[in-house]
């Protein structure tokens, strides 16, 4: 078999070019199942509006549905932050309209055994999802933008000495500083955290997207955050799509300590307690030399008798926890779904969406639902935090 100009076709062009044609296809079948159900129930079923109106509709929804994955590629593949702000912005408002044109259709099949006819019915539906698709994203919009909520919980540990019992861990998780430029926003986080009387501050990966030089100024107020012991971080999966060890290095260079597979002790009086952090699960695949997920290296030498705090961003490396005998993993990823109904989908991926929880014999697992959002500027029945988790030793007061 030859090209059309006699040469044969490589044998290993052939994968390629069907993922290719695999991937195109089912972005086209997404792209057509997000704006086509939308289209369909506000114009279509049974609304019967003016030839105008549905007209209209049709060329909104066409030049949306070709901004989406146009503005995507500009943005997130070629790194032209103004594209990617607008795709980001209408991948979260079709989401949300997606998902209630498919509430509002099982509303109308409702309506239509109630004896409502069209196109009463159908537009009375279309109307109602256009008002609540409207109000959650201005409401989606504000609680993605706000300064988080500050969520405090006492988690208590069998093995943590009674001279650290409220020693105060503030996290923070998922800033994804990116195209919007939040340099404000996290210089208020830094303010209010600083309000929180921290005795040790986490910041549990997916830091930025895109370089340290690009997103330089909406982190550097992160170099202004107290804590009594010290400041760790560690990397997400996200810092993994660019320059994971920059980003490591400039955190350091920002004052906090950087745990790539490692690990620091802190004291009082006769107590102490091991603080480890772990990369990303992703890193071993990233091609990032140096780099991939080992709590047995960010372990080794530490005294087995302590108490082990563990950073990791994803909650499922919860299993290599358990393995190890950790007795606290905090994590985040899941953004707590950041859309609704999202967080079912994180559900099948992640032990966890948010919370605290148990895992094997000792360990618990606390998963923050994030304090900052990935791309779609909207929260939607997700709020953000910033965690204060009071430590407690079982055998205080």
């Amino acid at each position: 078999m030859g090209d059309r100009t006699g040469r044969p076709v490589a044998e290993s062009t052939r994968p390629r070019l069907v993922r290719r044609l695999t991937v195109s296809s089912l972005v086209l079948s997404v792209v057509v199942l997000l704006f086509g159900v939308p289209l369909w129930t506000l114009f279509f079923a049974g609304t019967d509006w003016p030839a105008a109106v549905s007209l209209a509709g049709c060329v909104g929804i066409l030049l949306a549905g070709i901004a989406l994955p146009t503005a995507m590629v500009l943005g997130h593949a070629r790194g032209d932050d103004r594209a990617a702000r607008v795709g980001d912005t209408v991948l979260g408002a079709v989401w949300v309209l997606f998902v209630w044109s498919v509430l509002g259709n099982l509303l109308g099949a409702a309506l239509a055994v109630a004896g409502i006819e069209d196109p009463f019915r159908s537009r009375l539906v279309a109307c109602a999802v256009v008002v609540v698709v409207v109000s959650l994203l201005v409401w989606g919009h504000y609680q993605a933008m706000k300064v988080p909520r500050v969520v405090e919980k006492d988690v208590h540990l069998e093995r943590l000495g009674a001279d650290l019992d409220g020693l105060r861990v503030v996290m923070i998780t998922d800033t994804h500083y990116g195209p919007i430029d939040r340099a404000a926003w996290s210089a208020k986080v830094v303010e209010r955290i600083n309000q929180l009387d921290a005795d040790v501050a986490c910041h549990i990966g997916d830091l930025a997207d895109g370089s340290v030089a690009a997103r330089r100024h909406q982190v550097e107020p992160l170099r202004h955050v107290r804590a009594r012991y010290g400041r760790v971080y560690v990397t997400g999966n996200h810092e993994y799509f660019g320059e994971a060890q920059a980003w490591l290095d400039h955190m350091e260079l920002l004052g906090w300590t950087a745990l790539h597979n490692d690990r620091i002790e802190i004291g009082c009086g006769s107590s102490a307690l091991v603080i480890a952090g772990v990369d990303d699960r992703t890193a071993s695949g990233s091609g990032t030399d140096g780099h991939g997920a080992d709590l047995d290296r960010a372990l080794d030498g530490a005294d087995p008798q302590l108490p082990v705090f563990l950073l990791a961003h994803q909650p499922k490396q919860v299993d290599d926890a358990v393995r190890r005998g950790v007795d606290l993993q905090v994590s985040g990823h899941t953004h707590g779904g950041q859309i609704w109904p999202f967080r079912y989908l994180v559900r099948l991926d992640q032990p966890t969406v948010r919370g605290l929880s148990a895992h094997g014999e000792r360990t618990q697992l606390y998963t923050s639902p994030g304090t900052g959002f990935w791309g779609p500027p909207f929260r939607v029945f997700a709020p953000s935090e910033i965690t204060v988790l009071v430590l407690r030793a079982r055998t205080a007061g």
